[in-house]
């Protein structure tokens, strides 16, 4: 089954795949930010995908293309290759119609995900653990469907995927008090990105659409730069919900039509937004769950605005938190990292404390690099300051002290072995 990559996708599509989805896909709440809507004037609300049953939006694509199939198609199964919430949602929606999916995950894909995806699908899924990377558990997918007479089912880059994923922005215009001035959407693939412009261009064609992608993973921005998908030379895998090297055929045509901006985030800001997220409203996002809602405040809005901002997951291992934190810091110019060679003396270390750190600094990390009997022993530090503003008088104590210091920058080669 293949459509060209100019098959329409229409607002008609959407609402019959939302009649399909209606009792099969939780109709997740939207929640009004009072965060948000402090900090920017507006009337910010989130659109809750991360209350899914499979905490992301991916079961309504995979719902809506699975059903669908004639018969002879389902009995014949399904197969798809995912390193995360395609691959619950797939699992989901063979459980809830009753086909049979092979799912093929990369060797790094984390344990917890793996037992997730065998806990929705049941008896529905056999779940395949090999090769290093995602594209590898691709091939094994595609081949898999080119010897059986499975039907891929891909993440983002097919029109009954896209109509799926269009129900999010239909639902939440629906149970908002009114049709909203902006709606904010995070961009991966661009599935989800290519409903919310089809339904709102052709529903509601006064309503400003915002597409959110990673700074590391700026694909549709490139695509749409070079006036088609591109394939990125690299992306940061941090946002893994939105780390997509490339675009898809059938959604970048709807989003170049549409005339959709598109912004990036730095995944700083986006770690930021997911302790906000967290510490404030109690919200376990992902970190592409936390795009969205992480480029509110620099939409330039106008007072009194009604904003949706689609919160589009919420699979976090919570031991991705320490990192989260860190990133946060860093970008917020709170963590700062230095090479200072002490000299091997008694009471270096304790000099160093008193009269170069400042009353709310606190060391994070203090690591020799080398240990020599030199006269003078260098020694990783990071810093933890209690405002970013202390970092010049910082800055000024060291240059007075005998210590040699070296700031590490965050974009320094060596930086990427620390954080």
């Amino acid at each position: 089954m293949t459509f060209a990559p100019q098959t329409p996708v229409t607002a008609a599509d959407i609402d019959a795949a939302a009649h399909r989805l209606t009792g099969r896909i939780t109709r997740t709440p939207v929640t009004y930010s009072e965060r948000l809507s402090r900090n920017t004037g507006a009337q910010v609300w989130l659109k809750r995908e991360d209350q899914q049953e499979v905490r992301s939006y991916k079961s309504r694509g995979a719902t809506n293309l699975i059903d669908q199939l004639t018969d002879e198609q389902k009995a014949a199964g399904v197969v798809c290759a995912s390193a995360g919430n395609h691959a619950q949602g797939v699992a989901f929606a063979c459980a809830q119609l009753g086909v049979q999916a092979r799912i093929y995950l990369p060797r790094t894909t984390p344990r917890q995900k793996r037992n997730r995806v065998a806990a929705l699908g049941g008896s529905y899924v056999d779940v395949v653990v090999g090769g290093d990377t995602y594209d590898a558990a691709s091939t094994a997918a595609s081949d898999f469907a080119e010897t059986t007479g499975s039907t891929l089912v891909p993440a983002f880059d097919h029109p009954w995927t896209i109509a799926g994923q269009g129900t999010v922005v239909r639902e939440a215009i629906q149970d908002l008090p009114q049709v909203p001035d902006v709606v904010v959407v995070p961009v991966g693939g661009g599935g989800l990105l290519a409903g919310a412009a089809t339904y709102l261009s052709q529903r509601h064609p006064e309503v400003r659409i915002v597409g959110v992608e990673p700074a590391g993973a700026a694909s549709m921005r490139a695509a749409l730069d070079a006036g088609g998908p591109v394939m990125l030379p690299k992306v940061d895998p941090f946002v893994d919900g939105a780390a997509v090297r490339r675009v898809g055929d059938h959604t970048f045509p709807v989003a170049q039509a549409a005339g959709v901006e598109v912004l990036s985030v730095s995944e700083g800001r986006v770690s930021v937004e997911m302790i906000a997220l967290y510490q404030t409203e109690g919200i376990v996002a992902e970190p592409a769950g936390a795009l969205a809602p992480a480029a509110i405040e620099a939409l330039d809005l106008q007072p009194g605005q009604v904003v949706v901002a689609i919160l589009s997951g919420g699979n976090n291992d919570v031991l991705r938190y320490p990192e989260v934190m860190e990133r946060a810091l860093v970008y917020e110019g709170r963590k700062h990292y230095f090479l200072v060679d002490f000299p091997q003396e008694p009471g270096a270390l304790r000099t160093f404390l008193s009269e170069v750190l400042g009353p709310d600094d606190d060391i994070a990390l203090f690591e020799y690099v080398k240990r020599s009997n030199r006269e003078t022993g260098p020694a990783l530090v990071g810093i933890e300051l209690g405002r970013r503003e202390d970092l010049a008088p910082l800055l000024e104590r060291m240059d007075a002290s005998r210590m040699q210091v070296e700031q590490i920058p965050p974009d320094s080669p060596l930086f990427r072995f620390i954080l």
